[in-house]
């Protein structure tokens, strides 16, 4: 026994020692980031409160030949959940095309597809978390033009099924499109759109989103329609408005203060789930927001940020608001390294 031992110890001691001398050149070897984000949120309208780590994510990126890249990315607490995030590899053969294959966030919107270091908000849009959000399984190809008029155009095809069920079989695949254009370094466009199918009904999404960037000013605004084939589900409006102001400081603690303001609204909505019927619910109600508040950035905007905002909600009746989604009070400190 002692001597199996000595000679698995051994084995392990020399195959560290070779490993030492292979020397990985700097550009294959892999990037490690993370996020945390921690927040309090108070309830204005009835007193409640909690703590909440939202997100404690860990990714590993990198290459390891010139033109084949990976991602590989795991939140630990998701609202107290682990989930995986991405997991893909990505042939780029030049610095136009690229094409990825495995587990990704959809090419969508604006607002759905930021990450959550670089969101201006504590809590994310209407469309980012409830209409717009999708992430799944499939292959996507990426093209870009940055001469002339410059342009990324994204595409993809999906299962459908979420993450958690790849097993699945298909008759038909999901897909996604979307083009954004910069006509000048400060103005973005984006169009997009989507064809989902969760359960028995397919659900089609059209989005239209801009933003203007000048003199510290961030200037946003995004509509997306969601329409249900067969008439399953009547058709769903969500709007996401916001302006944000950088305020430089040259002394103290912070490096800036940003001002912002928001409105987002989104009507009677069903995630494509079917109930015991087979017909489709509503599974958020109808509402509108108005968020205000600040955030003070410790150094390099979304690296350290203390995120402040208050948050007021507007139903057509306050019972049918869910438990997380009232008037509240909200301070998040996000960590990105």
């Amino acid at each position: 026994m002692r001597k199996r031992l000595a000679t698995t110890l051994l084995a392990a001691v020399g195959a560290m020692a070779l490993s030492a001398q292979i020397t990985i050149p700097d550009e294959y070897l892999p990037e490690v980031h993370g996020t945390i984000r921690s927040k309090y949120e108070l309830q204005t309208t009835n007193g409640m409160q909690r703590f909440q780590v939202r997100n404690a994510r860990v990714s590993l990126d990198g290459k390891v030949l010139p033109v084949i890249a990976y991602k590989a990315e795991i939140d630990l607490s998701d609202e107290g959940s682990i989930k995986m995030l991405d997991a893909y590899a990505r042939f780029v053969p030049n610095n136009r095309w690229d094409i990825t294959l495995g587990q990704m966030r959809v090419p969508f919107t604006i607002d759905a597809h930021r990450s959550p270091h670089q969101q201006y908000f504590a809590n994310r849009s209407f469309i980012a978390k409830q209409v717009g959000n999708v992430r799944d399984v499939g292959a996507t190809g990426s093209f870009s033009l940055k001469e002339g008029l410059p342009l990324k155009l994204e595409g993809g095809l999906f299962n459908g099924s979420g993450l958690t069920n790849q097993k699945e079989w298909h008759n038909t695949l999901n897909y996604s499109v979307k083009l954004q254009m910069m006509p000048c370094k400060s103005y973005n466009l984006t169009l997009s759109t989507q064809k989902i199918h969760p359960d028995d009904v397919s659900i089609y999404m059209y989005d239209i989103g801009t933003y203007y960037e000048a003199n510290n000013w961030h200037i946003e605004f995004e509509y997306l329609y969601k329409t249900y084939a067969r008439n399953a589900f009547k058709d769903v409006h969500a709007i996401d408005a916001f302006i944000n102001y950088d305020l430089p400081l040259k002394k103290g603690l912070f490096r800036k203060i940003s001002f912002l303001g928001r409105y987002d609204s989104m009507g009677d909505h069903s995630d494509g789930t079917s109930n015991e019927e087979g017909k489709l619910y509503t599974t958020d109600y109808s509402r509108q927001r108005i968020t205000g508040g600040m955030t003070l950035s410790f150094g390099k905007a979304f690296r350290a940020d203390l995120r402040l905002n208050y948050e007021k909600y507007f139903y057509d009746q306050l019972s049918l608001a869910k438990e997380s989604e009232q008037d509240k009070v909200v301070v998040e400190l996000m960590v990105r390294f």
